[in-house]
């Protein structure tokens, strides 16, 4: 979330700056109202306990038995006040910290306006939007075909948007998931493996809550909720520490099945397995220093794209626009690699810098040196890559006139040397 002293001292350009999000800053107003009914009630808190305490100390003194119980009475009426001003400030608290929640992370600076998607910049593009030389199939057609896409059966077991992949299919999919691991170690992550499931306070703090609570899968019994990406859980594993500064930059990479509703997309694509209710995803994330935060941005805008060079696909990239910017976002880059059988450019990472809005909430901090006092480290998370947009790319640029597949060279070592997935 925002710092409240940002919002306390340029409530202006707090507003203002939301306004190129398209948000009220209304609640600007409401968060300032709760700060100060907070700080009101703080006093008169603070007033009613110092004066109790200095008539506790006459208390002691006096030698009047009727005085000292007449005070004694005082006080227990004093405490029953003070009492009812704490939960009143606790409430106010709650409230106010409820608002806060709520409110959107401010763009940076470099981040151009817009009204729509249609406003992101392409600001690198490697590879042509490839035309094949013969009439180019879809994913799900090239898959039913091969045997290696079995949707019907992934109704059968699950419902609309589930499938499941056969043979040479779904070892793709683990080769792809190996060799990106295996990739973001040579580019200096450390991988980890996460709990798929994470308790709610996990998900308030990565800001998933309560913006995408509709969207999110949750085991009522337990309390548990499905992750919908590992940035989920990565965001927690250092929550409420405290970091050196010689322990940063920590760079991690993890494979996590995705759960998600989709209920935002209803309606869109609904053919094939670009939207669905669980997915595999590999992700990137980062925890620095403020001030090399953007630095790293630029070193996961480069790693996520490095995969998708490696794959041979072609891809470019593109800075989003207010618009379009994640709700916990200052900053993003969108890689978007060539399907030629959907004829579409597709996503397949999102690069993002948050810079201290998931610290705050997950109180993610560090000294910047021995003895200083620990600040609010900055947070990245980028996919290296979503899987079923990278698979779909694979497919439908690698397929041949007979409806074969052939594999990309760097996931052949991962496919026992198979080069062509065949009729």
């Amino acid at each position: 979330m925002l710092d409240i002293k940002l919002i306390r001292e340029q409530p202006d350009e707090v507003k203002r700056q939301l306004a190129r999000c398209g948000v009220d800053g209304a609640i600007i107003d409401q968060v300032l109202a709760f700060d100060e009914q907070r700080r009101r009630l703080i006093y008169e808190v603070e007033t009613r306990k110092a004066e109790r305490n200095a008539v506790s100390k006459q208390i002691g003194a006096m030698k009047d038995a009727a005085e000292r119980q007449a005070k004694i009475e005082a006080m227990r009426q004093l405490g029953d006040e003070i009492a009812a001003l704490d939960r009143q400030l606790a409430e106010v608290e709650e409230q106010q910290r409820a608002a806060m929640l709520e409110i959107r992370n401010l763009p940076h600076p470099d981040v151009p306006d817009g009204v729509d998607e249609n406003d992101n910049v392409v600001i690198y593009q490697e590879g042509e939007a490839r035309q094949l030389p013969f009439p180019a199939r879809p994913h799900w057609e090239l898959g039913e075909a091969l045997g290696i896409l079995d949707f019907e059966r992934g109704v059968k077991l699950a419902g609309s948007r589930f499938y499941v992949m056969r043979g040479a299919g779904a070892r793709l999919q683990r080769a792809v998931i190996q060799w990106l691991l295996d990739l973001h170690l040579q580019q200096g992550y450390q991988e980890v493996y996460t709990p798929f499931v994470v308790k709610e306070s996990v998900l308030w703090a990565s800001g998933q809550l309560p913006k995408f609570r509709d969207n999110l899968y949750r085991d009522e019994e337990s309390g548990l909720w499905l992750v919908p990406t590992a940035e989920v859980p990565i965001t927690s594993l250092y929550a409420d520490e405290i970091l050196e500064a010689s322990q940063l930059p920590i760079y991690h990479a993890a494979y996590t099945p995705c759960f998600r509703k989709e209920q935002l997309s209803a309606g869109r694509d609904v053919r094939g397995i670009k939207r669905g209710h669980q997915f595999d995803k590999v992700e990137m994330y980062m925890f620095v220093k403020p001030e090399e935060s953007y630095q790293a941005l630029e070193k996961l805008r480069r790693d996520a794209e490095e995969c998708a060079r490696l794959l041979g696909l072609p891809f470019r990239t593109k800075l989003l626009c207010t618009a379009d910017l994640g709700f916990g976002s200052t900053k993003t880059y969108d890689i978007e690699v060539w399907a030629p059988g959907v004829g579409e450019w597709l996503e397949v990472s999102s690069c993002s810098n948050v810079e201290a809005f998931q610290a705050r909430r997950a109180n993610l901090r560090y000294r910047p040196e021995p003895g200083a006092k620990p600040e609010f480290l900055h947070t990245l998370n980028g996919s290296g890559l979503g899987l079923p947009r990278t698979i779909i790319a694979i497919m439908e640029n690698y397929q041949q006139e007979d409806g074969s597949i052939v594999i990309p060279e760097v996931l052949r070592p991962y496919m026992g040397g198979m080069e062509r997935i065949g009729p």
